[in-house]
């Protein structure tokens, strides 16, 4: 089967939760998947969700835990580099099918890696394996490089409205 690539961007909500859908879609087919979680470094239920499927799913954070709002520090910057080097690795091994490369657009643009980075990720991407790449302002290298393209557009949140982050539902 050829793999393709995916980006999922946009201001709204859903990127994560896309990704998350199709790593269990692929599972039930028996397929492989590995997620690469930049930036965000905690327990979330999303993580907890997946573990259930740890025979076809193996998820390995690569961040520190959140730092909107500040810069990141060295150590945030190894981190997300160590997952670089291991997705690299795994690229070649032939072992999964699907790989995520979760909020990567945000690493990029706080300067976790570079651009080029993910460009060479999709470059070594074996014909057979599925690449998807998710988080905020994709930039348009990475898009022209992608064979679908899901741009989610916030219309409405009632985070606007005060309400915070619910577990189960937004973590």
């Amino acid at each position: 089967m050829k793999g393709y690539v995916h980006v999922y961007t946009g201001d709204g909500k859903g990127k994560t939760t896309a990704a998350l859908g199709l790593s269990i879609r692929a599972a039930g087919a028996g397929l492989k998947v590995f997620f690469a979680q930049f930036i965000k470094g905690s327990d979330y239920s999303e993580i907890k969700a997946l573990r259930r499927f740890s025979d076809l799913i193996t998820v390995e954070q690569f961040g520190l835990g959140c730092f909107i709002g500040r810069e990141p520090s060295s150590s945030d910057i190894k981190a997300a580099r160590n997952g670089l080097d291991r997705l690299k690795l795994l690229l070649s091994s032939g072992e999964y099918h699907l790989f995520i490369l979760d909020e990567a657009t945000i690493a990029i643009k706080y300067d976790l890696f570079s651009e080029q980075d993910i460009l060479d990720l999709i470059a070594l991407k074996p014909e057979n394996a599925e690449l998807v790449i998710t988080g905020r302002r994709a930039s348009p290298r990475i898009i022209e490089k992608a064979d679908l393209v899901t741009e989610m557009k916030a219309v409405r949140h009632y985070f606007e409205k005060g309400v915070q982050a619910r577990v189960g539902i937004e973590k």
